[in-house]
């Protein structure tokens, strides 16, 4: 059976596959109960429902599986409900020891990137708020398909430059096959229930005009 592939914007419908899709992603099972996991992809996709001008979701045979988020920085102003259920999904988490231990780990990385973006010394217009796929759905051309909207938007916008960040959990290489180039890095000892890891965080961004996707 050929497979239906479509590209939509975000619909409320959507937010149980695509919080499912960040726990996978981001292995949150690993390191937490699978309750703490389910509320910290509902924080984290939340999160980054604040963040964005522009949603584009991959949908196979009916089913979510791959977003990707921009955001036009001068224009973004988010939406009182969306602030909403971000904060009430902050409070869910907080509500459990296990879950005010992981959170640390939440603003541990926000102030990673704040301090990478301050280093960076780059005026950016545009940012590339959040992109996955469902591990189950790579390899068919999505994250491509996907990317290319989000410069497509930048370009309708008269945005000429956006920046994204990633660290080495992620398919970092993806956004160097797709054009982007590595502005800042810094590595850091990361402490997950006092088990320690190195990680590497990164910005990549991307010069319309300069670069295609190939």
């Amino acid at each position: 059976m050929n497979e239906q592939i479509i590209l939509r914007e975000y619909q409320k419908t959507d937010h149980q596959a695509l919080e499912n899709i960040v726990r996978e992603a981001w292995k949150y099972d690993r390191f937490c109960s699978p309750k703490t996991a389910a509320k910290m992809a509902k924080v984290y996709l939340s999160s980054c429902l604040t963040n964005q001008t522009f949603t584009k979701v991959a949908e196979i045979n009916g089913e979510p599986v791959g977003i990707i988020m921009g955001k036009d920085i001068e224009n973004h102003k988010c939406r009182l409900s969306l602030r909403m259920k971000w904060l009430k999904s902050i409070v869910s988490l907080y509500i459990s020891k296990e879950g005010r231990e992981i959170s640390k780990i939440f603003a541990a990385v926000q102030g990673i990137d704040k301090a990478l973006l301050s280093a960076c010394k780059e005026k950016y217009k545009g940012e590339l708020a959040f992109f996955a796929i469902s591990e189950k759905c790579r390899g068919k051309g999505l994250g491509k398909k996907l990317f290319q909207t989000v410069v497509d938007y930048m370009k309708s916008q008269d945005i000429s430059n956006f920046y994204l960040f990633t660290d080495t959990s992620c398919n970092y290489p993806f956004y160097e096959h797709m054009g982007l180039t590595r502005r800042c890095e810094k590595k850091q000892i990361i402490d997950i229930k006092g088990e320690k890891g190195d990680m590497t965080f990164f910005i990549y961004d991307y010069q319309i005009g300069e670069k295609k996707v190939q």
